[in-house]
């Protein structure tokens, strides 16, 4: 497991290009018959991927986590990016088809992903937070999930998005997941941009052809800095950064945030025309 410390935004300005990916770009989040972690000192979030082509994969608390199971002190949320797949949480099966989530509380002992079809393998996102409280495994299908239109065609921002686990939705200590899906010909994500001082975001990338690319704006509004993200790579922004994007083709992103909150509408919005 992977330990990203926090990093001040006076600093970042001096980052260069490769120091600005080791401390904000998470490639390699999906390797098959791994279960890979990143662990970042904003909120303690861990970003994870786990590709079950052959044998099951069970979930196990890295060593510096310090715990007898994963979730002794921490919850999880799950999106299915891939084929069919299957979670097993202490005994019970839990199918989650393309986008479907899982959320799996504090103290289950007993997590496996499974895939369908090994030759065709689930892809499991994975984010984790600290939990001070237990609340019930629960499962949300992307075709009964609520959606919320936003954007316009005449701005190619027209895009689609699934809350999962939040406020009015699945409950949880402070993960807040979902994903945003996007209308052919349209590419920008989360404008008008914002920063939430109250959390931070992880975004990861899915679903772009493979020669493609997102290029994602990050750091102080009046500041900002840029990232080339390709497919199935995660972004971690600090509660002080913004985070839109731009792809060379349609994709689709999953977002998971952590903080003192969890209200979804609890942004600074920041406009286009100050942007710098």
């Amino acid at each position: 497991m992977q330990i990203r410390h926090a990093s001040n935004p006076l600093d970042v300005k001096f980052f260069t290009t490769e120091r600005l990916r080791d401390e904000f770009l998470v490639p390699e989040v999906m390797v098959e018959n791994e279960l890979t972690w990143k662990y970042s000192h904003y909120d303690r979030f861990m970003i994870g991927g786990a590709v079950p082509a052959g044998q099951p994969l069970r979930l196990e608390a890295p060593e510096a986590l310090k715990a007898t199971y994963f979730l002794e002190r921490r919850e999880l949320g799950i999106i299915n990016t891939g084929a069919p797949g299957v979670v097993r949480v202490d005994g019970t099966d839990y199918p989650l088809g393309n986008k479907d989530c899982l959320y799996v509380g504090k103290g289950s002992q007993e997590v496996v992903f499974q895939s369908v079809d090994a030759a065709n393998p689930a892809r499991f996102f994975l984010s984790s937070t600290p939990a001070h409280h237990t609340y019930p495994v629960q499962q949300a299908a992307l075709a009964k999930a609520e959606p919320t239109h936003l954007g316009a065609a005449t701005s190619a921002n027209e895009r689609t998005i699934y809350k999962y686990i939040h406020q009015n939705g699945i409950q949880s200590c402070q993960l807040v997941m979902g994903l945003t899906m996007f209308k052919n010909g349209s590419l920008w994500n989360s404008i008008p941009c914002h920063t939430h001082d109250r959390r931070m975001e992880v975004y990861f990338y899915f679903d772009l052809p493979a020669e493609a690319r997102v290029f994602h704006f990050m750091g102080e509004s009046t500041e900002s800095r840029h990232l080339v993200v390709a497919n199935e790579e995660a972004i971690i922004s600090p509660p002080w950064s913004v985070h839109f994007g731009v792809g060379t083709a349609s994709y689709s992103f999953i977002w998971a945030m952590a903080g003192e909150n969890q209200v979804f509408s609890d942004m600074d919005v920041v406009q286009t025309k100050d942007l710098k």
